[in-house]
């Protein structure tokens, strides 16, 4: 079994389920294309992912409110889905409509997705940043926004910003993204490169701040499997869990997104995360 850390009240699993692939959110798209990935992810498939995470003991689900997951989350508790929801917030939608969505699945916390949460920051727009929260917060959920900059995570915690935690990327896709609103609502699409220097840099401030972290792309999006091969890869998930492991608090979790279509991602990356944790 999974081993399980107080997450803001509640024993959350160390390792969560994500959901990029799910929405066709690749990035390594000369490798999977989104269409590959939509095509493959039928919301049927989806649900049997979500299930099988039931199965393998993750009881959290890092979720994007978007109306394709929304419905899908229905069904899902509808037929006896017991994992906790995690929301993060849909920027194509309005915040305060897409609240109404994520509430109606009875969420443990939603928070503010971490591009337009970066947006806002960059622009100095503190002001808007906690109106958001204060939305999140009045409907009496745990809150939380995510962050691919280090620096802001940091600030938020000096500044006592009304959050329970905090969303934190590995990698700054903001390094080359500055001043550019979310994808979600440009439309545009963005070729990331993620860089191997940048995960030192969130793991100190995941260190340094007291509330508990969620840690995302930890696998780079996969590119850290580029130029691997197939009997290679399995070192490198244990290796990246070894280092997440070592570096996050012990009250923080790790989230990893799994594109089934080649193999059970899910159940590889559990077993991987459980013999890290497992010598701890």
């Amino acid at each position: 079994m999974l081993r399980t850390t107080d997450f803001c009240g509640k024993q959350i699993t160390r390792l969560i389920l994500g959901d990029n692939p799910f929405n066709g959110h690749s990035y390594i798209r000369h490798v999977h294309s989104s269409g590959e990935m939509l095509d493959f992810y039928t919301a049927d498939k989806v649900l049997n992912a979500l299930f099988e995470a039931d199965g393998l003991g993750i009881n959290a689900y890092m979720a994007l409110a978007d109306p394709f997951i929304l419905r899908i989350l229905r069904q899902y508790k509808n037929e006896g889905g017991k994992m906790e929801i995690i929301f993060q917030s849909y920027s194509a939608i309005e915040l305060s409509t897409n609240m109404w969505q994520m509430m109606m699945c009875e969420p443990y916390g939603i928070y503010l997705a971490g591009s337009a949460l970066d947006y806002l920051r960059e622009e100095e727009n503190i002001e808007e940043i906690h109106k958001r929260l204060k939305l999140i917060r009045d409907a009496g959920v745990k809150t939380g926004f995510a962050s691919h900059e280090p620096e802001t995570i940091l600030r938020a915690e000096r500044e006592g910003w009304d959050v329970d935690f905090y969303s934190t990327c590995l990698y700054n896709a903001r390094r080359t993204q500055r001043g550019e609103q979310s994808g979600f609502i440009t439309g545009k699409h963005k070729d990331l490169a993620f860089y191997p220097g940048d995960p030192p840099f969130m793991f100190e401030a995941i260190r340094a701040v007291s509330k508990p972290c969620i840690a995302f792309k930890i696998f780079a999006g996969g590119q850290i499997f580029l130029n691997k091969t197939p009997e290679e890869i399995p070192g490198a998930v244990e290796a990246t869990y070894k280092t997440v492991y070592e570096n996050i608090k012990p009250s923080d979790v790790a989230c990893v997104g799994v594109f089934q279509k080649y193999g059970d991602q899910l159940r590889e990356n559990v077993e991987a995360a459980n013999r890290v944790l497992n010598h701890k």
